[in-house]
């Protein structure tokens, strides 16, 4: 229970940060913003597949399936609106510099998607937002891992639904009150991870797109760390298994006086090796 109002309380301090943006109007019409929050939140599907087969445009304009980005590499989803004037900024500001402190990159390890959830803005928007984001990676070699999708209304909808993601629009301030956060989806197209907020711990981003992969990516460390952290869906993050790290530590320990035992058993044979043999030369002469 008190992991689930963890959660709640973290998903919705993030939409009140949304509604900051409508100050000067009154919340979303006769709703109090109590009640704003509470519709709005980041629900999640782990395990559940995706729509692939959904519609969108990529940021040329070219028609694309959802489905396009899938079948190769892990992909991290995040849903914004590309004229956002905080919140949206914040979340892929967030997400490039978790992604900057990663040897893994779009394009080669995973790939981003980054889908707009308001059905009036195009790929020109689409275009100019994919520009800065690259600019601000500065990485230019991944820019065919980076992708950034408008939709029309019901495709929207039922991808939105699909990932538990909730907002609201405000007709008086023509902004949207939402959650934030970051999605992993594995190669096949199901739901993966959830991370909320505006800031990604790299460590745990890393640690997803290694498991969702099915640990064809990262090193044997990942697979340590992996040992030793679990993620927790309640926080949206991956916390340390004490039982699992003491195990680790034991099993180590025992490694290491192994490893001592038998390098000082052959010092030691060799020592009585060395002795037997001056006191032969000692009894010939």
């Amino acid at each position: 229970m008190k992991g689930s109002k963890t959660r709640a309380q973290t998903v919705r301090a993030w939409a009140l940060a949304a509604l900051w943006l409508l100050a000067g109007s009154a919340p979303l019409g006769a709703q109090s913003a109590a009640e704003v929050i509470r519709q709005v939140a980041f629900k999640q599907r782990i395990n559940q597949p995706l729509p692939l087969e959904l519609k969108f445009r990529d940021e040329t304009g070219r028609a694309v399936a959802l489905g396009d980005y899938f079948g190769r590499r892990p992909v991290v989803l995040a849903l914004v609106y590309y004229e956002c004037p905080m919140l949206c900024n914040y979340v892929e500001n967030g997400l490039v510099k978790a992604l900057r402190a990663l040897t893994f990159e779009p394009g080669r390890e995973f790939d981003v998607v980054i889908v707009s959830f308001a059905p009036n803005e195009t790929p020109a928007l689409a275009a100019a937002k994919k520009e800065s984001v690259l600019k601000e990676y500065d990485r230019a070699r991944t820019a065919a891992g980076w992708h950034f999708l408008t939709g029309e209304p019901d495709a929207i909808r039922q991808l939105t639904e699909a990932v538990g993601f909730r907002y609201l629009y405000d007709e008086k301030s023509q902004q949207y009150a939402h959650a934030s956060g970051l999605m992993v989806a594995t190669p096949e197209g199901k739901l993966f991870r959830y991370f909320y907020g505006i800031e990604y711990a790299p460590r745990d981003l890393r640690l997803a797109l290694v498991e969702a992969s099915a640990n064809k990516l990262g090193t044997p460390v990942d697979q340590v760390l992996l040992y030793c952290f679990h993620y927790d869906p309640e926080t949206g993050k991956y916390g340390v298994l004490i039982t699992r790290v003491i195990r680790l530590a034991g099993s180590a320990t025992a490694l290491a006086l192994a490893a001592f035992l038998l390098v000082m058993f052959r010092r030691e044979r060799r020592l009585s090796a060395a002795a037997g043999g001056g006191t032969r030369n000692t009894v010939r002469t």
